[in-house]
């Protein structure tokens, strides 16, 4: 049986929470676990991100049982769903100029058949815990991440770089995007984290590692208790798959 913990908070430095996630029950048919990190003007991330993971969710619950049987057809239909929902965010969009800057990540990951079909935008990760390695999922799509692939800045300097938190890809701000779409085994004992970059951004992967390991059930709530107690700087999503 797949359990899921989901622990979401405000943080020390913001007056609402634009982080927004689905979760789905361990009976359920369709094993699916969605996480955004809005931003924008006036309410325009609390917006932003709401609207994504409901437009994603909705758009794999109508189209599963047709591609369940097809393992590049649910690969397709997490990208699809993604794509479907920067449509939705776009659009919203562009019908308010107080909201029109705003924009969120959006990760998806949907097991079926220990498999972890996954379809990524922004700078919010996914990780994986298999035995005692930790293996991130996701790329950030960010400038200081650009900068560190290009070699110009090392992994140790990119997290004190001012920076940081500028993306080079975000759903709802052009009419088109292209995610990153991945499959990955995923077995009994095996521990998938997904999180927004509120607590990648304050607790080192170290850190991660030893709360999710030696915590069963309380892992996302320390690890946000934990970014709270480094600071807080933004909001915090971590949600638990095992």
């Amino acid at each position: 049986m797949i359990q899921a913990f989901a622990t979401s908070d405000v943080g020390k430095a913001r007056e609402i929470n634009e982080d927004y996630f689905y979760v789905s029950y361990p009976d359920d048919e369709i094993h699916l676990f969605i996480l955004a990190d809005g931003m924008g003007g006036y309410n325009g991330g609390e917006i932003a991100s709401q609207l994504a993971v409901q437009s994603a969710k909705n758009y794999i619950m109508t189209n599963f049982e047709k591609n369940k049987d097809d393992k590049e057809a649910l690969l397709n239909l997490v990208k699809s769903s993604t794509q479907y929902a920067n449509m939705i965010v776009y659009e919203k969009a562009q019908q308010n100029a107080e909201i029109s800057n705003m924009g969120t990540t959006l990760d998806i990951c949907l097991i079926y058949e220990n498999k972890a079909f996954i379809s990524h935008i922004g700078d919010s990760r996914i990780y994986r815990f298999r035995k005692e390695t930790i293996r991130r999922l996701t790329k950030d799509h960010s400038y200081v991440q650009k900068l560190v692939d290009e070699g110009k800045i090392t992994k140790e300097e990119s997290a004190k770089h001012p920076k940081k938190n500028m993306l080079m890809k975000a759903l709802g701000c052009t009419t088109f995007i292209e995610p990153d779409a991945s499959v990955h085994g995923f077995i009994k004992g095996d521990t998938i984290l997904m999180c927004s970059d509120g607590l990648t951004n304050m607790v080192s992967e170290i850190d991660i590692k030893t709360i999710v390991n030696e915590n069963p059930t309380d892992a996302t709530k320390l690890l946000v208790q934990r970014a709270n107690d480094l600071g807080g700087k933004d909001n915090i999503t971590a949600i638990i798959i095992r």
